[in-house]
């Protein structure tokens, strides 16, 4: 059978996504978009489409930019605290790894403030920060779901100040108002397609403002939101991945099914781990996240047999960070209810191999 993958990114693929890809790019009567210009109409009607499915998806006002640009999630970690207007401080919002990257680019170039924390529990719950005074910032930035750590924000903040959100692992997965948000961003490799790039979502009004010559061109929001994602050579493949992926939510039935879908792959896999007796979730049950499902074992000979059975079983990926341990199984938008069932199978035949050793 084919693998099951459980990877935390690059996330598994439709095969209706793959194949129609592969159709694109592999016709060889024309040229492919892979091999034209990027100023030529058909990238740029690829672009557009895109954009517009963004839109409609997000359901996004008209004051809102949307961005195509490389460097991953990871860049926009250093284009943030550049772009954002204000002399104060940026507000974080401590609940792992990524948010800690994001923090170490900020300081480098402007005063920073944690607002909250759970760093004192090894990152396994979200914090509250009711007590803060978020006036005085001048954004507030916030992971919205934490891979490494399995937890996920289901309540946003309510403020008046800019709301900065990362999305890399959550965006599109479930029903939000997105204008809510100031500015949003995501690498495409988890719920919009494969690596490459990444999506900003913006409002103008929040940035810097004065001559484009204050900031280096390639990291400039307004740069890029005058070029329309094409300053310099854009990252085709992974925008016609996204596209890809952008038509196949809405084939889907738009983000209403892919969030249901979503409810009871994760309601079916925590329901199985608090049943066997062999594991256990570390997270706050009530920021468990839909993304990725993170759980442990107390005993670390069962933790190296069910990672080798997995790999009997053809499950990839499961193996929990290497900063944390453990297990970890990503069920992100394409992951199909198939696969957790198996893995569900397959977790239960190990809980019975185990009581029949008398362990």
């Amino acid at each position: 059978m084919k693998e099951c993958n459980f990877y935390a990114g690059p996330s598994i693929l439709d095969n209706g996504i793959v194949s129609k890809a592969i159709k694109q790019i592999s016709n060889r009567e024309n040229l492919s978009v892979l091999e034209i210009s990027h100023r030529s109409d058909k990238i740029v009607s690829l672009f557009e489409d895109t954009k517009s499915m963004v839109r409609d998806l997000m359901n996004l006002d008209k004051t809102k930019e949307v961005l195509f640009l490389h460097g991953g999630a990871s860049l926009q970690f250093a284009m943030i605290p550049l772009n954002i207007k204000g002399n104060g401080d940026a507000g974080f919002i401590d609940t792992g790894i990524w948010s800690k990257k994001a923090i170490i680019e900020a300081k480098k170039v402007r005063n920073v403030s944690i607002v909250g924390s759970s760093r004192d529990d090894l990152y396994n719950y979200i914090p509250k920060i009711e007590d803060y005074d978020l006036s005085a910032l001048d954004y507030l930035h916030l992971t919205s779901n934490n891979t490494i750590y399995g937890t996920q924000f289901f309540e946003f903040p309510k403020c008046e100040t800019p709301l900065v959100v990362d999305m890399s692992s959550d965006v599109l997965s479930r029903k939000l108002n997105f204008n809510d948000f100031d500015l949003i961003f995501a690498g495409f490799q988890k719920n919009l397609g494969t690596t490459g790039g990444s999506l900003v979502v913006l409002d103008k009004s929040i940035l810097k403002e004065g001559n484009e010559d204050e900031l280096l061109s390639m990291l400039d929001y307004k740069v890029h939101i005058k070029a329309k994602s094409m300053f310099n050579t854009p990252s085709v493949f992974s925008v016609l991945m996204c596209n890809l992926t952008l038509k196949w939510i809405m084939e889907q039935g738009g983000i209403d099914v892919i969030e249901e879908r979503n409810q009871v792959k994760a309601e079916m896999l925590y329901n199985e781990i608090e049943r066997n007796g062999l594991f256990y979730s570390y997270v706050n049950k009530r920021d468990r996240s839909l993304m990725n499902v993170c759980f442990d074992t107390d005993n670390e000979k069962i933790e190296a047999d069910f990672l080798a059975f997995c790999n009997e079983q053809n499950i990839i990926g499961i193996k929990g960070h290497r900063s944390r341990g453990g297990f970890r199984a990503s069920l992100y938008n394409s992951m199909p209810l198939e696969s957790v069932e198996y893995l569900i199978d397959r977790m239960k035949l190990f809980e019975k191999r185990y009581a029949r050793k008398g362990i």
